[in-house]
């Protein structure tokens, strides 16, 4: 298996959709707790998609993809916080993996790709949330995430029920007490 993560761009993001949509389709079928009520088809996830254009042409939102021999098998994203006093932190979202390629080690390359871009944008504090319970919990947890609280009913299954979610942060390179100007 040759896994290969690469970040997307506008022209690149753009050609991508309709494997993001792949992606994000299967992971509201399978039950993902990710924003969207079933049902929900690949056109809609596309159509997702398309709305944050603007935010990764503009840098606000960084979309990373992982491929296996050039098919899109996985993505995350880095939502920058945008605020002056915020600019030390970013929120880790979308992290998707398609059922066929799980277990293979591509959340966790996934992840460790989110960190390392964050670095490079000055980011030191991650945040994130999942699904109490979920399959990731024990991921995040794996890998270095601290986890910070868990809100009751905080979240809808595709299917509408509620459940509780869990807070995860993640401090990169030691704590920095400033933020940048």
């Amino acid at each position: 298996m040759s896994l290969e993560i690469i970040r997307l761009d506008g022209p690149t993001f753009d050609a991508a959709i309709p494997d993001l949509a792949v992606i994000l389709a299967d992971a509201v079928a399978g039950g993902a707790s990710v924003g969207f009520l079933l049902p929900f088809s690949p056109d809609d996830a596309a159509t997702w998609w398309q709305s944050i254009e603007r935010d990764v042409v503009r840098g606000d939102v960084l979309v990373i993809v992982a491929r296996i021999e050039r098919r899109v098998v996985g993505t995350a994203q880095l939502r920058l916080a945008p605020l002056p006093n915020a600019r030390h932190r970013a929120e880790v979202a979308k992290v998707l993996v398609h059922r066929s390629a799980r277990r293979r080690g591509i959340a966790t390359a996934l992840m460790r790709e989110i960190e390392r871009l964050a670095l490079s944008q000055g980011r030191t504090l991650l945040v994130l949330d999942t699904i109490a319970g979920s399959e990731a919990e024990p991921l995040y947890t794996k890998l270095g995430w601290t986890r910070a609280a868990e809100i009751p009913q905080y979240a809808g299954l595709p299917d509408g029920e509620l459940r509780p979610t869990v807070i995860f942060y993640r401090h990169l390179r030691g704590t920095e007490q400033r933020t940048q100007r």
